[in-house]
């Protein structure tokens, strides 16, 4: 029981505060047996303000330093999976990340948000005082969401060297054409974030994901483009890109892109096995929206023979989560309306629909016909959904496979081992 116990409590090392860093080194230090034991070090939901410090102040303490976060990497020999964010990204210096990479047998790296310049040139230096035949193949998932001082000679050099790739979170960084396509056809990726990446361009980011061998079991795909800067999708790429889309995906954003009414049609066979939607800023009409839930009404009953064959019986819609951020059709009168069927049984099984700041003001002001209606508001950080209440005795908390821990819904984020969500992640993955 003593050996199960310590087996499970060193495997997935989690360390919230430099405090606990300190501790845990000490343990191992003091008996390397425990450091043989760690699989994961997640540094995911660590912070270094606390207990009335300030970061500066925490710093002073040195407890998180390169050379002790380096001692304790010599202490666990088995690490696969290594987790950190923005709040130490200055103390992952070039001998860290050398050790990290070529020194380990790592399956999982997440460096959320990691941006300061310290950070940018030891991952630089890392790379180019290799040879470039020197390869990542243990590598599996990776994540560089938010690393956004990240140069695109940076990911024209990893990109290639990564065979056994399966997620790659580079939201909001500098990836450039060349590096996407620099992928190796022997990877198999089941989760892309492509979201907010300025430097690529719809017409090779389409040719990539219709032609790449690593791309066909998609699970996870988010395009998602900020309206305010660039589009990534024009009417042309999506009429192109859509009918090629796997039947694996589960869950496809393309917030940004120019959906209009006659990209619907060419979604809806997506909407039989997606579980998640995001359609942020198109140009469609609440028609557009109940065709994905109810089919269309036939005039006439008579089918002809050839109309026959053709005929197909009708599939319910399979979306939980659906993004209408910015869909101007799509108001607090509309919601209510009974020409729209998304806040009622005909839209089931979905569960939550995205709104903008102005339609969740609209709905906040009318709680009680809200909950009339069986649906809430909920609100985390910059974002609001609005909530279908569950039925009484129908459980399903959100959580699947390709969620890898999270149970909510409309992730912003790849996640790239299996945990609860909380921490700097959360924020990232459902705050903002």
């Amino acid at each position: 029981m003593y050996a199960a116990t310590l087996s499970s409590l060193y495997r997935n090392v989690t360390l919230p505060h430099s405090i606990t860093f300190s501790k845990v080194l000490k343990q191992v230090s003091d008996d390397p047996g425990l450091g043989a034991l760690v699989r994961r070090l997640d540094f995911s939901h660590y912070t270094s303000i606390g207990f009335g410090r300030t970061r500066q102040a925490a710093s002073a303490l040195q407890n998180v330093t390169p050379r002790t976060i380096k001692q304790c990497l010599d202490l666990m020999p088995g690490l696969i999976e290594f987790l950190v964010h923005e709040h130490i990204d200055d103390e992952l210096d070039e001998e860290v990340l050398h050790k990290l990479l070529f020194q380990f047998r790592l399956q999982a790296a997440d460096f959320c948000a990691c941006s300061s310049r310290a950070f940018t040139l030891a991952f630089d230096k890392v790379l180019t005082g290799e040879t470039i035949e020197s390869a990542f193949p243990f590598l599996r998932r990776l994540s560089l969401h938010e690393c956004s001082t990240l140069q695109a000679p940076f990911f024209e050099t990893l990109l290639p060297r990564l065979p056994k790739l399966t997620h790659l979170d580079v939201a909001h960084t500098l990836i450039t054409d060349d590096a996407l396509v620099s992928i190796p056809q022997s990877a198999r990726l089941t989760h892309l974030n492509l979201g907010r990446c300025t430097q690529l361009t719809g017409a090779r980011v389409v040719d990539f994901l219709r032609t790449h061998v690593a791309v066909k079991e998609l699970v996870f795909l988010n395009l998602m483009a900020d309206v305010t800067r660039y589009t990534l999708l024009y009417k042309e790429d999506l009429e192109e890109l859509i009918p090629t889309l796997p039947m694996t995906l589960r869950s496809l954003n393309l917030g940004g892109a120019k959906i209009s009414s006659s990209t619907v049609p060419l979604l809806l066979p997506l909407t039989k096995v997606l579980e998640e939607l995001g359609l942020a800023f198109s140009d469609i009409t609440v028609s557009d929206i109940n065709s994905f839930f109810r089919p269309a009404i036939i005039i006439s009953n008579y089918i002809s023979e050839e109309d026959e064959m053709e005929w197909h019986p009708w599939e319910p819609c399979s979306l939980r989560y659906l993004d209408l951020t910015g869909v101007a059709s799509i108001s607090q009168m509309s919601l209510v309306d009974s020409s729209c069927v998304l806040a009622s049984k005909q839209s089931s099984p979905l569960e939550a629909i995205e709104l903008g700041n102005d339609v969740l003001k609209k709905l906040r002001d009318r709680s009680k016909s809200n909950e009339s209606l069986g649906w809430v508001i909920k609100e985390l950080g910059r974002r609001g959904w609005f909530v279908r209440q569950a039925a009484e005795g129908i459980v399903d908390d959100g959580s699947r496979s390709w969620k890898m821990g999270a149970r909510w819904w409309g992730t912003r984020k790849v996640p790239v081992a299996i945990q609860d969500v909380g921490g700097m992640y959360g924020h990232y993955m459902f705050k903002s």
